[in-house]
């Protein structure tokens, strides 16, 4: 099993990133790397509530699905949250691949930098299926993703509030 790392610095205080980080639909759109789409099934943000998430190829003659021909389905539970600081989850994909099944353990942690909140990502546990190059590149894309995303809401609840 491996560990992989990502970092990424959002132009937004750590609250709203770490709202973000727990509304379903906001997880929806940035916890998915580019090619895929996402359907959240579940998604219960708090300690020990439980989410299911299946993400499909766009193009699936590229990459074959964890849980089927196109599609990555899996679960999870929230194991720990720390108001506007950190969100620690378990996740184990829907499959029958030995090298692929498994529990993995996602954190975030958020800090703040000069002009926002620094976002680190830690996947622990990464099953010997999934390349650590790979599963930084995907996190590196969903960061980005949330970026766009908290930024854009930030800009907007600014642009209310001076209006």
């Amino acid at each position: 099993m491996t560990t992989t790392r990502v970092q990424r610095t959002v132009r937004a205080p750590r609250a709203a990133v770490y709202r973000a980080l727990l509304d379903g639909e906001a997880v929806g759109r940035w916890m998915v790397p580019n090619g895929m789409s996402s359907e959240v099934r579940a998604f219960d943000a708090r300690e020990g509530g439980e989410f299911r998430i299946s993400l499909t190829y766009d193009d699936p003659s590229t990459t074959a699905g964890k849980t089927s021909d196109r599609v990555d389905s899996y679960g999870g539970r929230f194991t720990r949250l720390v108001q506007d600081t950190e969100v620690v989850q378990v996740v184990e994909f829907d499959t029958d691949d030995p090298d692929t099944a498994g529990e993995m353990v996602l954190t975030f942690t958020l800090v703040d930098v000069e002009g926002g909140t620094q976002v680190t990502g830690v996947h622990e546990n990464v099953p010997p299926s999934v390349r650590p190059e790979d599963n930084e590149h995907g996190w590196t894309m969903s960061l980005g993703k949330l970026a766009a995303l908290v930024e854009e809401r930030e800009q907007e609840r600014q642009q209310r509030g001076n209006a």
